[in-house]
């Protein structure tokens, strides 16, 4: 893989709405395709056709089990199997569905304070990572989560030859004060995005 500095831009761009009905209609409309013509799954590790780059998007959420919540709708999806995450390529979009593995973790460090993890006790861990090949040049990229209300996106440059790993990293809303301890118990705040590992957002 090519370090980040082969990239010509990388441009990121936050969605901001006004309100959660503005997302629930963009989440709806990047969830279907507008064309077929833009990426493809691949599963080899051959050789690209010319003009043709690859890139693994990686994603991961971890939510509450079922029933955690008493009022939570019987149609939520956190805690089940078949967790959505939609990927949307310049028009052309794709919704996979993950089932999620039982996580558990230490409520408590090892000096019995409140553990600082944000992914700290029990939930189900949903983890996405898809390989896909499209043609070399600029591309706009989102990445949708239906059920938590969540779209991200970005631009990016990708050239032929090159794999690029484009990954998401959740960040969660805090605890109540005082504790400002991010928990994953309060549901996803935003993405951190990383090429190649190195953070660009």
């Amino acid at each position: 893989m090519k370090s980040l500095t082969a990239y010509i831009s990388v441009v990121l761009l936050l969605t901001v709405l006004a309100g959660c009905g503005a997302t629930a209609k963009m989440i709806t409309a990047k969830s279907q395709s507008e064309r077929a013509d833009v990426f493809t799954e691949v599963t080899d590790t051959g050789a690209k056709p010319q003009g043709y780059a690859d890139i693994v998007v990686k994603a991961n959420i971890k939510t509450h089990v079922t029933g955690y919540y008493s009022g939570e709708s019987e149609t939520s999806l956190h805690g089940k199997p078949g967790y959505p995450f939609v990927l949307n390529i310049d028009g052309q979009a794709v919704v996979w569905k993950v089932d999620g593995q039982k996580d558990v973790k230490p409520d408590y460090d090892e000096d019995g304070k409140t553990s600082r993890d944000p992914e700290a006790g029990t939930g189900i861990k949903y983890i996405l990572e898809k390989k896909l090949r499209l043609r070399e040049g600029a591309h706009k990229v989102y990445l949708a989560l239906p059920e938590d209300n969540y779209i991200v996106e970005v631009e990016l440059m990708l050239r032929s030859g090159e794999e690029t790993v484009l990954e998401f990293k959740p960040l969660y809303w805090h605890k109540h004060i005082p504790t400002r301890i991010p928990t994953f118990l309060k549901g996803i705040r935003e993405y951190e995005i990383y090429l190649n590992g190195v953070k660009v957002k």
